[in-house]
């Protein structure tokens, strides 16, 4: 007996992949579980100009769908007077505090690349930001070995979170 659905024909702008919310890989439907292909698409996810994201890997490329964020921040660095964040893609950049968010769930986003993009913190990295914070009167900060940071989060919605 023939398989009643004919195989699916992809093409670039229209290629079945799919980064979900959970920032998990899914091709068609299915989920992506080899480990190095996860991570060759964490590191080969590009923000375009356009506001989509490309998945280039070599010469070849193709658009992918992001349901949420498109990159996990999964450690933090501390300098003298910035926070790096490591992000799922294997490159680290400075955390823009103005663009902190808390979502719904209580997971804590940034933008990055730029501002193209949106990074979830793991729960490991949120633990660990979570350390470094200090709330005062005037609201919460950062603390660095040069400072604090004033952060635009409320000091009510932090005792709300998993923080």
């Amino acid at each position: 007996m023939a398989d009643p659905s004919p195989p699916r024909w992809h093409t670039r702008e229209d290629s079945g992949l799919l980064l979900d919310r959970e920032l998990r890989w899914f091709h068609d439907g299915e989920p992506i579980a080899h480990p190095k292909i996860i991570e060759l698409f964490n590191q080969s996810l590009v923000p375009t100009d356009d506001g989509r994201f490309q998945l280039r890997v070599g010469k070849d490329w193709a658009y992918v769908t992001v349901q949420d964020a498109a990159y996990r921040v999964t450690g933090l660095d501390v300098t003298q007077t910035q926070l790096l964040l490591r992000l799922s893609d294997r490159t680290g950049e400075a955390l823009d505090p103005s663009t902190l968010a808390l979502d719904a769930d209580g997971v804590l986003s940034a933008r990055v690349k730029g501002g193209r993009a949106k990074a979830r913190f793991s729960r490991p990295a949120q633990v660990a930001f979570g350390a470094l914070l200090e709330e005062s009167a005037e609201g919460v900060a950062l603390r660095l070995p040069a400072g604090t940071v004033r952060l635009p989060l409320s000091p009510a919605v932090l005792q709300e979170s998993p923080l």
